[in-house]
Parts: structure tokens; sequence; C-alpha cells
């Protein structure tokens, strides 16, 4: 049940008026029993996978919280994540491994024989990989003893099925979640205000920006070995706002309908692209929920940065390729691709940390340079353009297109303003570059103070202006139940 479908507004009215009516103490199980209706609404065996999560992550807390026996817990845990985990690396990878092997072997043979091995053609549903870290972190708080003892077994299906965040996040906590869903739940007016207005604008920003810019990214990136340097880097740009604008779409909608129901969801977008370094995009802007959760379940068990300079880059690096393999199989399908996106990224946190030294005794010799706007700005077109590179990795379908993307503008660079004279821009290009244009502005004036506290202050006349006005966009340029949202295809 797709967000951008009429099937979800009139799911989630019928659920809102339940849930007016329903005594307040009991409002989480009408809650629970929607959720499931949500994620088995077009594919019934989802709640069979859901099932199996939650029982697997269930008998494995339950063991937990009964045992006090170091080793006994550590096997516990270990078997538990064993079950949640170990089944997202079965949907994910076995049958591409299974077939890389099998080319491998039979190069290798040659003609002499002919290797055949097994796939089990299965495909997680959508959503797996967000409900299995959630799954995940349940069981190590379980082991950290952070979660409240004896939990209600219905707060933690809830909690997994969650209906706004099952399909693509955010990573929600269960140590946040489950106090939330004990007590009775009453989303106040500005709850239902603020909500509203992220509802609207996540949908701005998924079928109006994201699935206008989609068709010039598929067009470009399905013809990589004819498209021109300037159709490619187009392309690139595009992306990058058409990824950001698809994912903070679905999380400003999934934040936006928790609100309704009294539910807060943790931020999981800040305006990542006026990050001024990689290690901020990472650590403070970009999908925030995933980010924690590598520092928190991945990193800092490796030792961090408490363990020498040799271990800090090595922990930095297997964070970014475990990512770099999490967000394989999306939609663009599993591919060594993947991890060459990651091991950008994390090259890029090692070299982070290993000029930091530099850049501090600069800032400090020359303070107003630090301190000054187009010093600023320079940073922020630097890390941009460094995170778009990778983005040509996560988007291509091979790490050969990814290379002929960017041998065709690296080779032609230099001729880009003549070539842009030249270059048949579509209808479709200007409106891509001036909704991208609009994005930013928003971003920037919101960088500033959030742009719905300055619409709570503004007079009435210039709020339903707005809402008018986004009203207006969605219905005359929205892409309706057109494209899924990408990170729903985990």
């Amino acid at each position: 049940m797709l967000f951008t479908s009429l099937d979800f507004f009139l799911f989630l009215l019928v659920t809102l008026l339940l849930f007016a009516a329903a005594p307040a103490r009991t409002r989480w199980l009408l809650l629970l029993v929607a959720s499931c209706v949500f994620y088995g609404y077009t594919r019934p065996t989802n709640l069979l996978y859901l099932g199996g999560l939650f029982f697997a992550a269930w008998l494995a807390a339950s063991a937990l919280q009964r045992s006090d026996e170091p080793g006994r817990r550590r096997l516990l845990l270990a078997a538990g994540l064993t079950g949640v985990l170990g089944s997202l690396v079965v949907f994910k990878f076995f049958d591409f491994f299974a077939g890389e092997i099998e080319r491998g072997l039979n190069h290798w043979l040659a003609a002499e024989a002919h290797v055949a091995l097994p796939r089990l053609g299965l495909a997680a549903p959508a959503g797996y990989s967000f409900i299995a870290f959630a799954a995940a972190s349940f069981l190590i708080d379980t082991y950290r003893r952070k979660i409240v003892p004896n939990a209600s077994a219905f707060g933690v299906a809830t909690y997994l099925a969650w209906f706004p965040k099952i399909l693509a996040g955010p990573i929600e906590r269960a140590t946040t979640f489950l106090p939330r869903m004990a007590g009775a739940l009453r989303p106040t007016p500005e709850q239902i205000v603020l909500g509203s207005q992220l509802i609207v604008w996540g949908l701005f920003k998924k079928v109006v920006i994201a699935d206008n810019l989609a068709p010039v990214v598929d067009h470009a990136f399905g013809i990589v070995a004819f498209a021109s340097p300037i159709e490619l880097a187009l392309a690139v740009y595009f992306f990058a706002f058409q990824i950001y604008c698809d994912f903070s779409g679905y999380t400003d909608i999934a934040i936006g309908v928790s609100l309704l129901f009294g539910v807060e969801l943790m931020e999981n977008f800040r305006r990542p692209y006026l990050s001024q370094s990689t290690a901020e995009f990472w650590g403070e802007r970009w999908h925030i929920s995933l980010g924690h959760w590598f520092r928190d379940y991945l990193y800092i068990p490796l030792g961090g940065s408490r363990a020498g300079t040799t271990r800090l880059y090595v922990n930095l690096m297997i964070v970014f390729l475990v990512s770099g393999l999490w967000h394989a199989g999306l939609g663009y399908g599993v591919g060594w691709s993947f991890l060459v996106w990651g091991a950008l990224n994390g090259a890029y946190q090692c070299a982070g940390v290993a000029t930091r030294p530099l850049w501090t005794r600069l800032g400090t010799r020359w303070p107003s340079v630090a301190s000054a706007w187009w010093w600023r700005l320079l940073r922020i077109l630097v890390t941009f353009h460094l995170i778009a590179v990778t983005w040509i990795f996560f988007r291509a379908k091979s790490i050969g297109d990814a290379w002929t993307v960017m041998r065709k503008i690296g080779a032609h660079a230099g001729e880009f303003p003549a070539l842009l004279g030249s270059y048949p821009f579509t209808v479709g290009d200007y409106l891509g570059a001036a909704l991208i244009a609009l994005l930013l502005v928003v971003e920037l004036v919101d960088e500033r103070r959030s742009i719905f506290q300055r619409l709570a202050a503004a007079p009435v006349a210039i709020r339903w202006g707005m809402v008018y006005a986004a009203l207006g966009a969605l219905a005359i340029l929205g892409h309706w139940q057109v494209r899924e949202f990408i990170y729903m295809q985990f």
C-alpha cells in the first residue's frame, strides 16, 4: 500500500476514526491490528515473514531477560541475531552469491564441466531490512538490559510492525518506542497540525520533486554508453536530489502520520546537502537512524576510535562496507557496485580523520577564513560533489556503467560551457532544475529556523496560501501512484 495511493488515504482515514473512538488505554491494540492490515494488504504472506522475525526476536529476548549467566546470555544473543540477521542475508545474497560462484567455477573449469548451483528464488518482503535491524536493536538492547523488563509481547509486535515506519524507517529504537506505547495515546493539537504539514511536505518531495526528476535519471542511466556527457551529468545531479526527496519524503510522511496518533518518531534527515564535510553528512544529516544504528551496534562494539588510529580506519571501512551490503538488493539490483559505494564513503571518512589536525591548525591560524561565508559555501559544494560521485555507483547498473559515466563526464568537463549552449534541454529538464532550486531555497530558510515554526508565526492568509499552493502543486505536477518509494524495495 503506497503512501501516495488512494487506498492508503482511505485506510488512514478509517484508522484515525477508529482510533478516536477507541478507549485511550487500548488504542495501541488497534494500531497493531491496523499495522498488520497495512503490511499484509497487497501480499498476505508478508505477515508470515513479519511473524517469523517477531517470534525469533521475542523468544530470544524473553530468554535473555530470564537469564543472568553471562555465557548463556551471549549464546542467546548470538542465536537471536543469527535468526534475525541471518534471514536477511539469505534473502538478499543467497541467489546472488550462488550465481557469482557458479560463474567463477564454470569459467575456471572451462568446457570440462558445467556447474549449476541451486537457487532459492526467495524475495524478501518490502521493508525487510528495516524490520530486521529494528528487531536486532531490540535484542541487543535487551541483552544490555536497556529494555524495560517484562515488556509486552503486543507492544514489541507493534514496535516491529508500526505501519508508518515499517517499509522504510526511521529505524526507531525500542527503548524510546515501547515507553510511548505503554501510555495513553492522545495526540495534541500541535502534533496534529505538524503531522499534517509533514505529510503534505513529504508528498510534495516525493510525487512532485522526486518523481519529476526520475524520468531524466532513468533514461540517462539506461543508456550510459550512448548518452552525452551533459545528459549524464544532469542525471547525476538529478539523482542526488531524486533519492533525497524520495527517501526523506517517505520519512516526513511516516513521522507526520505517526504524530496524528500521538506517536513521535526520530528525525531521519536534516538538510543533508548543506553538510560541510562527509562526516557531517553521514553522522548528523543523512539517514540519521541508520547512522546511529551502525554507530551503536557495530562501530562502538568494534572498538570505535579507542583502539588506535589504524583500528579506527579499519572500523570505519567495516561500517561503510557493511552499509554497502545492506543497501545492495535495492531496486537497482544486487551488485558489487554497492560495495564500491560503501568503500568510497568509508575512504572519505578515513581521509577526513587523517586531515582533521591539518584543518584545525589552518582554522586556528586563519580564523577569519574559517568563518567566512564563501569558505562554508565552498565546503558545502565540495562535500556535495564527493557524495554525488558515490551516488553514481549507487544508481548505475554495474561498476562498468558507473565507470563509463565518470569517464565521460571527466573527459569532457572542460568542454561543458560550450556543450551547454548546444544541448537540447527539455521541459522536464527545466522543471527538474526549478524544483531543485525551490527545494534548496526552502532548505536554506529551514536551516536557520524551522519552516513549520515560521508558518505557525505567519499571518493566517500566508499560512493558508502556502497550503493551497502546495495542494495545487500536488494536483498539477504530482505523479501519483506511479513509482514506489526507492527504499521500500529493501
